[in-house]
């Protein structure tokens, strides 16, 4: 991509609609317009056009164009955008007569973002939360990824980079002061309590793993025995048929998951094969992948059957840290049934479900951020912020002498740097703006 370029597309969402925006950004962005519709209006101020083709001035549409010259625009470039009516057609013959002129084309996915990345008007977590803030499905991942996008996780990363190079200074202070002993002395301790304050802030923060739940869905695994009714509770929750029931025990041999929305949080129920000793191959394989779900799961439900109640070692299936609830199921067909702990309900008629519905949503509101402005979102933060604080572990271990130290501190930078985008970052633009449509 090259910024003597100038791009456009359509930058609402394709299929028919009221009003369709076309963004062009570029040095022909002004160009284009007068092309197309005739000079720019004042900048940020609408003005009713009529849309011809440049090449025959035949009407196209009728719409609002917008004049945002660069660098106070989104991309940092002159920016014009087309409102108009949004039938396919109509956006399919503008985008045409745009592309016919020369010197623009059509924008690759995330070319829009990624310039504005370029032209220093958003940073990598910015860019991040915006990635994010498209893809929200819910009320709280929406609000999380707003938090991101208006440069919350910058700040703070930021402020961290900023101590961190007042440690570096200390550190080559004592370089450059090595003769005189006490000057390298005091100039070291003070490194070392910076780095030290710096080190247990970033383990608090790597040890917040509610950003990440939030933004991949709080998962939430029901399993236990053949039989229970755990199929029969995942479609109750979905409100929808969406798992085969059957009183043959080892009817569900897979993983079955539903992506729910409660109280604005996301969460992922899963379904999971009966857990016994299995009979065969295949279901072998369900009960494998049972477990193994079980294992990486946020809450488990561990359920059971009120009709026949067993005694059943779940001990031996879930993890001693992880969190569960027991789920006494088929209360309906029992006179009284003994709830020593958990929660009885009935899959069936709908008996004790919107209680559990109402705990599920308070559990995952535990686990989850509640769009606080800087918590660790993706796989990326966490591995730069983690070998920066293996860094810094190393600085405190006082191995090798003070060039040794000294490095440990620029190692550590170069990661906080590569958070946002500062340095060292051309490897992961590509994978980032990906993740962009066409028009963003």
């Amino acid at each position: 991509m090259t910024q003597r370029d100038t791009i456009c597309a359509l930058a609402s969402g394709p299929g028919r609609a009221g009003v369709a925006v076309i963004r062009i950004s570029g040095p022909g962005a002004g160009d284009a317009m007068r092309a197309l519709c005739g000079p720019p209006p004042p900048p940020r101020q609408a003005s009713l056009r009529k849309v011809r083709s440049p090449g025959t001035g035949e009407l196209l549409d009728r719409g609002l164009a917008l004049w945002l010259p660069g660098p106070a625009s989104f991309t940092g470039e002159d920016i014009a955008e087309l409102h108009i009516h949004g039938g396919r057609a109509v956006t399919g013959r503008v985008i045409e007569a745009l592309t016919s002129l020369r010197g623009v084309r059509l924008a690759e996915p995330g070319e829009f973002a990624r310039r504005a990345f370029e032209n220093g008007r958003i940073d990598l977590t910015e860019v991040e939360g915006l990635a994010d803030l498209i893809a929200a499905e819910t009320e709280a991942q929406a609000r999380q990824a707003i938090a991101q996008a208006e440069g919350g996780a910058r700040a703070l990363y930021e402020s961290w980079r900023e101590e961190l190079v007042k440690a570096q200074a200390l550190a080559e202070a004592g370089l450059d002061f090595a003769d005189e002993a006490d000057v390298a002395a005091d100039a070291a301790v003070q490194a070392d309590a910076s780095v030290a304050k710096l080190l247990a802030a970033m383990s608090t923060h790597l040890a917040d793993r509610r950003g990440e739940r939030l933004r991949d869905g709080f998962r939430v695994v029901i399993a236990g025995p053949p039989n229970a009714g755990k199929s029969s509770l995942l479609n109750a929750l979905a409100q929808r048929d969406v798992a085969i029931v059957s009183e043959e025990a080892g009817t569900t041999r897979d993983v079955i998951e539903v992506h729910l929305d409660l109280g604005g949080l996301p969460v992922i129920v899963t379904d999971t094969a009966g857990i016994r000793e299995a009979e065969g191959a295949v279901e072998a394989e369900g009960v494998r992948r049972a477990l193994a779900r079980v294992e990486n799961a946020d809450l488990v439900l561990w359920m059971v059957d009120a009709t026949a109640p067993r005694l059943e070692d779940k001990s031996a299936y879930i993890p001693a840290n992880a969190v569960h609830i027991r789920v006494l199921n088929k209360v309906d067909l029992v006179k009284s049934a003994q709830i020593a702990d958990g929660v009885g309900l009935s899959a069936k008629t709908g008996e004790g479900v919107t209680e559990l519905v109402g705990l599920l949503t308070k559990r995952a509101e535990e686990g989850l951020a509640g769009g606080e402005p800087a918590v660790i979102t993706r796989a990326r933060h966490r591995a730069e912020l983690e070998a920066a604080a293996e860094a810094l572990g190393r600085f405190r271990e006082e191995r090798g002498g003070p060039e040794i130290k000294a490095e440990e501190l620029r190692i550590a930078g170069r990661h906080l740097g590569r958070l946002t985008g500062r340095i060292d970052v051309e490897e992961v633009l590509g994978a980032i703006f990906s993740e962009f449509c066409i028009g963003k």
